[in-house]
């Protein structure tokens, strides 16, 4: 009888992830070398600026995850607090002068001579180890009231205080999502999980009452034909122009006009909205599909995890990824109201990319390691049968 093709070796990680992940990467690349060309030259005189500078995050990247995928799983417990305290002072740091950088309202950025990071996106990393980390430590203590459930709600406080200070709702919204997964596997009480999604409903709705310019948006989303006109819905409605009019092939690969100013954030926040019209329906379905295909990869690495502490950092990064990418392609959709963050993968933006392909690294060193206990366990058990085996014979 043949035995069944394996597609993953000994101490090798998940094929069909890295496969998937490449796939995205080189997508995101030329997608962005068309999105970016009109606001590259017209703001740096080179229309392939930001598309250098994306490379060029693509291979600190790609290193990283290099790093992360050699580095020894318990390494991230010794880094978890120190990392969570690095990313409290840099997320204080954007309100320092000269330090913290300002655009269109809000203070996410600092600039550190050539280079400008978005401290929210190291918080998002940051909450997933040491989350991994806290969890892991509790053990069923998760399910206490007071040694559980209460820490959890002040640390989510103290991060969307600082957050919303800003103010960044949609990286507050992505950093509860990964949070409230997280806290889900880790067995938490269903009683509290409730408790938490409807405080965390609550508060939501708060922080749209009483800022006008959400609450305006909130509105577009209810209704976004009626503010066409309006600023507040200039970008919903021209990212859904974009989308509809690049039907089911495109207009075709560099033909967009969104791009020429039209669309607000196009290389950034709405560069879905330029997939669907250069691509059209196909270019923006094979995009929801990769993004599908590594959400069923990365939780089948966690499902498989050995351990709890690798199965919620394979949780939270695949959580990571896959809601992000979700809330960007539903806003450009008008499924949701607008909320900022970029699309994983694809989107400019230096510290997102880096992070987020460096993490993928962890995901297939946990898939690695996972495979080797799966060979380990089938080996001893081999051993365990054949041993069972020349007893019986014995016996006779």
């Amino acid at each position: 009888m043949n035995k069944p093709i394996r597609l993953l070796r000994k101490n090798s990680p998940d094929v069909n992830l890295l496969i998937v992940i490449i796939l995205l990467v080189i997508s995101g690349v030329i997608f962005l070398s068309s999105a970016s060309s009109v606001i590259s030259f017209q703001e740096y005189g080179d229309s392939r600026y930001m598309f250098m500078k994306q490379v060029l995050a693509i291979i600190v990247g790609f290193v990283g995850m290099g790093i992360f995928y050699k580095l020894d799983l318990k390494f991230w417990k010794k880094l978890a607090f120190p990392a969570m305290v690095v990313s409290i002072i840099i997320l204080v740091a954007v309100f320092i002068p000269g330090l913290g950088v300002q655009h269109g309202g809000a203070r996410r950025w600092i600039d550190i001579g050539p280079i400008q990071i978005q401290p929210s996106d190291f918080l998002k990393f940051s909450v997933i180890i040491y989350l991994a980390t806290l969890f892991e430590k509790k053990g069923r203590e998760v399910r206490d009231l007071y040694n559980g459930f209460i820490p959890f709600l002040v640390l989510l406080g103290v991060m969307g205080i600082l957050i919303m200070a800003q103010p960044d709702m949609g990286s507050l919204l992505i950093i509860i999502i990964i949070s409230g997964v997280m806290y889900f596997v880790s067995g938490a009480r269903k009683s509290h999980l409730l408790s938490l999604i409807v405080t965390g409903f609550g508060g939501l709705l708060l922080l749209v009452k009483i800022s006008p310019y959400r609450m305006q948006r909130f509105l577009v989303f209810l209704n976004p034909s009626h503010y066409a006109n309006h600023a507040v819905g200039y970008q919903t409605q021209q990212a859904l122009i974009a989308i509809g009019s690049g039907g089911i092939i495109g207009r075709g690969f560099g033909q967009s006009l969104q791009k020429y100013r039209y669309l607000p954030e196009a290389a950034t926040d709405s560069i879905f909205a330029i997939i669907g019209e250069e691509r059209g329906l196909i270019g923006t379905v094979f995009v929801l599909v990769l993004f599908v295909l590594f959400g069923y990869f990365g939780f089948k690495i966690a499902n498989r995890a050995g351990d709890t502490y690798t199965r919620l950092l394979a949780v939270g990064i695949t959580s990571w990824i896959v809601f992000q990418s979700i809330l960007n392609i539903a806003a450009a959709l008008s499924l949701v109201p607008l909320t900022g963050v970029t699309l994983p993968f694809i989107s400019f933006g230096g510290t997102s990319v880096v992070l987020v392909i460096a993490s993928c690294g962890i995901l297939l060193n946990i898939s690695r390691n996972t495979k080797e206990r799966g060979d380990n366990e089938s080996h001893s058990s081999g051993r365990r049968v054949r041993r069972t085996r020349s007893a019986a014979f014995s016996s006779h």
